[in-house]
């Protein structure tokens, strides 16, 4: 039933149904009937629905979760082609890079109450771009992938679960305000022998200008920068799109180089 699905996907997503009956504009016991299968979903909600798990309206509708795999492949190795999988080729270098710089972000501003998985995502996000737009070079160089939360960079699901098990980071359930979060802390510290002095400076900007807000706040943000604007729900975001950034994202001086 389309009901059941709906709660499979709020649950998966780890959202409480108070997000959700506040995204469709409705109250929490209405949005419960409609978990129940007490009451109809209307065409809009369950457009607004599909949106919000990232998943297309017909797939939505067919209670089908094609949200695609992500799959780490070392670079050089020639991965076996999969239907619905998605395939990062990164070179090992750059996986330790992104380990590290995950671990001095925890390090500086992951004790924050705000900073949950959903904030983390966008820092990075922004750590990546910005650095990208600045120096025309690649910082961390993560694939990012656009669905309505914001920017997501597909490794760092992977990635945290391979640190887990490291015990290099730990996570933890915790509440900001009414709604449940995700957080990790830092059980290192980070290999700063790795980053470049210019890289360190650009991380702590990017913490000191977005790291106070909170997940609304960073998502909403998110959604008026451009690479997050050309692309559709699912499509992997490109680098060269943050060229086309007006002034109140841009974090380059075009004119002083005139």
């Amino acid at each position: 039933m389309l009901s059941d699905f709906i709660k499979q996907l709020r649950k998966k997503d780890n959202l409480t149904q108070e997000f959700l009956a506040s995204s469709l504009g409705i109250s929490r016991p209405t949005y419960v009937q409609i978990e129940q299968g007490a009451k109809d979903i209307t065409i809009s909600e369950a457009k607004k629905l599909a949106g919000i798990f990232g998943i297309s309206f017909e797939d939505f509708l067919q209670e089908k979760n094609t949200v695609p795999v992500v799959k780490i492949e070392k670079a050089g190795i020639e991965p076996k082609e999969k239907d619905r999988v998605i395939r990062i080729s990164v070179p090992q270098k750059n996986l330790k890079k992104f380990k590290e710089v995950l671990l001095y972000i925890l390090t500086k501003v992951g004790s924050k109450p705000n900073v949950g998985e959903s904030v983390l995502n966008k820092l990075l996000y922004f750590i990546d771009f910005d650095y990208y737009e600045k120096y025309e070079e690649q910082l961390i160089g993560a694939t990012y992938i656009r669905n309505h939360f914001g920017p997501t960079p597909c490794e760092l699901v992977k990635i945290t679960d391979e640190m887990k098990k490291k015990g290099e980071i730990e996570e933890v359930k915790s509440k900001f305000f009414k709604f449940d979060q995700k957080k990790y802390l830092p059980l290192r510290k980070p290999d700063l022998s790795l980053l470049t002095a210019q890289e360190i400076e650009h991380i702590d900007d990017v913490l000191c200008r977005l790291s106070d807000k909170t997940a609304a706040e960073i998502r909403n943000y998110s959604h008026g920068d451009v690479p997050w604007k050309v692309h559709k729900d699912g499509e992997k975001i490109s680098y060269e799109s943050v060229f086309y950034r007006d002034e109140k994202y841009s974090v380059r001086s075009y004119e002083d180089e005139l």
